[in-house]
Parts: structure tokens; sequence; C-alpha cells
């Protein structure tokens, strides 16, 4: 697990004057490891993007119990972070995942946000439903901010009336492929939150490349979630300094 943001050079002015850069915990896709969505988001994505978020890069708590889709194209080892059906209505491991998620962000935290591919996105989609709810991530901050990648909603009823019972508020950007196999799920859940970014792109199931529009649309959220950051570490500042007047 490692904090990677950007190339120091490229860092914008923000950053370079010592403002905090909205924390994320990313959560990778099935079967993979932090070290590969690692790979898939700094390889791909520009400094512009990365250089003015924090990432922390973890991985799922399960080795992989069979063959992992990336084997020949990235190194073990893989990681899953529960296991499902063919129907993916019934989850094993569910309860453990959410709890070893809780006490990564105690460790490493706070976190402002999730960032999510695959497996990772579906968690990353539900996890601020499931918080709301009391059912999820009690000992730590309310997620603010979503980056979720191929995402789609829980399958399980039991799961997805308790994660989806509310129209979900915080910021957050959805990355839909025009051949992801996900795509449809991906489009449902972006119904359950309200003013979603979305960014559209020609790939299927993967983190895709950004192009001039892609990369227009995620620094606007950036310009959004860095402005809310900035407010509420002004107002922290203010509130501390107030404790010893």
């Amino acid at each position: 697990m490692g904090s990677l943001g950007g190339e120091e050079g490229a860092r914008p002015a923000a950053a370079a004057e010592g403002a905090r850069r909205p924390r994320f915990l990313c959560l990778h896709g099935f079967r993979t490891s932090g070290e590969i969505m690692r790979k898939q988001v700094v390889g791909k994505w520009p400094a512009d993007v990365t250089a003015r978020l924090d990432l922390v890069f973890a991985d799922a708590p399960f080795p992989a119990e069979g063959k992992s889709d990336v084997q020949g194209i990235f190194d073990p080892p893989y990681y899953e972070w529960f296991q499902f059906d063919k129907n993916f209505t019934e989850y094993r491991n569910f309860d453990e995942c959410l709890n070893y998620i809780e006490e990564l962000m105690i460790k490493e935290g706070p976190f402002d946000g999730l960032m999510g591919f695959s497996q990772g996105s579906i968690l990353s989609g539900a996890l601020p439903g499931l918080q709301e709810q009391g059912l999820a991530l009690t000992r730590v901050p309310k997620i603010k901010y979503l980056i979720i990648i191929g995402g789609a909603k829980f399958q399980s009823p039991t799961v997805a009336e308790k994660a989806y019972a509310n129209n979900i508020k915080c910021p957050s950007v959805h990355f839909l492929g025009d051949t992801d196999f996900l795509k449809t799920h991906g489009e449902k859940l972006i119904e359950s939150y309200v003013d979603p970014f979305i960014i559209r792109h020609p790939k299927g199931h993967t983190v895709p490349r950004l192009d001039e529009k892609s990369l227009e649309i995620m620094l606007r959220f950036l310009d959004k979630i860095e402005k809310e950051t900035a407010l509420e570490h002004s107002s922290t500042d203010v509130d501390e300094k107030e404790m010893y007047l």
C-alpha cells in the first residue's frame, strides 16, 4: 500500500502553496491489487489530475480464489474484496470486507473520499449510503467525494435497499465505457446520485485515458472538491485557534 500524488514539477499552484490535497482511498478491481490499480491510474492519467490528489492504493483482504483476468498483463499477487455467486446477489466475507476497509481508513486516514474500479467501484458507490444508515464506516469521518470507474449497483436486495435508500449527495464523478459489460448497471448507479459528473469513453471495462473532453470534466470535478476541502480546512483552523483564545 502506498500514497502517491503526481510528479512534483507538475503540481498546480494550490498544491505548491501547501494546500492540502484531497486524500482518496483507492479500491482496486476483482483479483487485481493496489499496485496494479496504481499503474492503471497513474500510468494513464496526466499529472494535471494525479498531482492534485493524495492517492492511497490498498490491497483487498482476501487472496484471489481463482484465475485473474489480468494474469499475463500484470504480475501477481492478486486479491479480492469479497466473494459472490454467479448472479452477484449473494456475498461471502462481505461484513469482513467492510470492517477491513474501516480499519484501513482509521490507520491510513483521515480520507476525504474513495476511488474505485470494478469490484472496488461497486463498494465505493455503496459505502456512502451504508455509512449514512449506520451500517458501515461508523468510526471514521463521512465520505465526502467519490471517483467511480466501471461501477454498478449491488444486486442483492438486502444490500441495495440500504445502500441506495436515499439519494447520495456527495460530489461524484462516474466513468462509463461504451462497451463496458457493466455499463447498464453503471447507468442505474448514477440514478442514485445528485448532480454527478459523468465521463463517457469509447472503451470497455477499464481505467480509460483522459481525452480532451474527459480531462475538462475531471478538472471541473477537482476544482469543486478542492474548493470544498480548502473551505473545510480553513474552518478547522479557525476552530482550533478559538480553542486557545
